[in-house]
């Protein structure tokens, strides 16, 4: 009787170059189990923490920024500011959650969030603002009702007159 052969279990061919079995499913071999494969991350961009840029950053869907960036960042995206990230610039986006260093003004149309160990050195807008304990936020911080946009708020409050005289409407005294 001959010889049972078995074949590879994670290999796409076998010792021959022949293709494997089908039975099994496959799994991919990862040889770095830190390594981040573009299909495991649906469509969020990444910045490492070796990367540095001078210049601004523009981008559509999410973005996270692990390394230094010098400039000006704007999206209608989702920002990640990564622990090791260090960015001074402006930065406008829609939505952001800082876990590193930003020294520069934040604007976004919805959501802001401050991890415990970031530090944000400039003015902050937001539709919606956390700040967890133990973050640093050296700045002015303006937060705007979901209805209403900065841009929309009158400069001064608005005067609005009764259309009865004002004696009449709490029993005043003539």
């Amino acid at each position: 009787m001959p010889p049972v052969r078995q074949e590879p279990r994670h290999l796409d061919t076998d010792d021959n170059n022949h293709p494997a079995s089908r039975e099994e499913p496959k799994t991919p071999i990862i040889d770095n189990p830190n390594s981040n494969p573009m299909a495991e991350h649906a469509g969020k961009d990444i910045l490492s923490s070796d990367v540095e840029i001078k210049g601004s950053i523009k981008f559509q869907k999410e973005l996270l920024i692990d390394g230094k960036v010098e400039g000006d960042i704007n999206s209608d995206g989702i920002l990640t500011v990564g622990e090791n990230a260090e960015i001074r610039g402006e930065i406008k986006t829609k939505s952001i959650t800082v876990y590193g260093k930003v020294h520069g003004n934040i604007t976004v149309s919805e959501r802001c969030e401050l991890k415990s160990k970031c530090v944000l050195q400039g003015d902050l807008k937001a539709a919606r603002l956390t700040i967890e304990e133990g973050a640093t936020f050296i700045g002015k911080s303006e937060v705007t009702t979901g209805a209403y946009s900065a841009k929309a708020a009158p400069a001064r409050p608005e005067v609005v007159r009764p259309s009865e005289p004002i004696k009449a409407a709490f029993g005043a005294r003539v």
